[in-house]
């Protein structure tokens, strides 16, 4: 995390953060207790700034207190002779909070024009390195839907994005689709690998169940009855995503939970998922 301060008075290091790109024109300029100072350079508007690299000693307990009164107390004071906070930046493995916000929104608003994209994957999500806005893209195999929901193939979205119920050769699926392909990409992202890598229909449904657990009719009310499921697959409990995706938090492991969901009249809706407690303290999103 990193704290900016203008005008203040060192190796050349280019730092892409936080949707800035910014050149450290010193190695640590001052150490203390909690951060290290560096003199550099917006590269967008030239100017001399003081940098603040905030140290994040325990990432599951978020940011020090001291940073946040920090930065809490100089956003209030505007005077000559008290240093002025320019901004506050995230490093570049935050920005999958900002990314996936993004997705969401774009899905919601493809799902209240009556669209399923079909084919979220990470190859389709085109990024501007400059600004961090992130666009949906590859529309081809995008569908209009209706009420009630019409009949489609089950030969789409990547096979590692592909939501169960179309696994289990379900024709007559939704929006739910999309949210658990995003799910998926929202694992992969924090990960930084395939929540569910499989090879072939077959292994990529026994990897989703291995790890979310093996729906039955209590959890899944008419699974049984999908063309493709079969009494015989293997009976796995349902994992703590904790251990599975160990550098979220409790909301983010929440809000993926929910959009993983087995059964799709359970799952989140993107419109949802946009008001989640995990956006809570999102700030500007491009």
């Amino acid at each position: 995390m990193w704290i900016l301060f203008p005008e203040q008075t060192c190796k050349s290091v280019v730092l892409v953060t936080g949707g800035k790109i910014l050149l450290l024109l010193t190695d640590g300029a001052g150490e203390g207790t909690y951060g290290v100072v560096y003199k550099g350079r917006d590269r967008s508007t030239n100017e001399t700034i003081a940098l603040k690299k905030i140290r994040l000693e325990q990432e599951d307990e978020g940011v020090p207190s001291t940073a946040i009164r920090e930065i809490s107390l100089l956003k209030e004071m505007q005077h000559g002779n008290i240093v002025r906070l320019q901004d506050v930046v995230h490093s570049e493995k935050r920005l999958y909070l900002t990314f996936l916000y993004q997705i969401l929104r774009g899905i919601a608003y493809c799902h209240s024009h009556r669209v399923l994209h079909r084919d979220l994957k990470p190859q389709n999500l085109l990024i501007d390195r400059r600004t961090n806005a992130l666009k949906l893209a590859d529309f081809g195999l995008a569908r209009a839907f209706g009420i009630p929901v019409r009949t489609f193939t089950h030969e789409v979205v990547t096979l590692w994005y592909r939501a169960p119920e179309i696994l289990l050769g379900s024709r007559h699926y939704s929006t739910p689709v999309d949210v658990w392909s995003v799910g998926c990409i929202f694992a992969e992202m924090v990960t930084r690998r395939a929540l569910f890598p499989g090879d072939s229909e077959i292994d990529e449904l026994f990897r989703i169940f291995r790890i979310m657990g093996t729906p039955t009719e209590d959890t899944w009310p008419g699974v049984t009855s999908l063309p493709d499921f079969k009494s015989s697959f293997p009976k796995w409990p349902p994992k703590e995503l904790a251990t599975v995706v160990p550098n979220l938090d409790s909301a983010g492991l929440d809000l993926l939970g929910k959009m993983l969901c087995l059964d799709p009249s359970k799952r989140i809706t993107a419109r949802s998922a946009l008001e989640h407690e995990y956006f809570k303290d999102i700030g500007f999103v491009p």
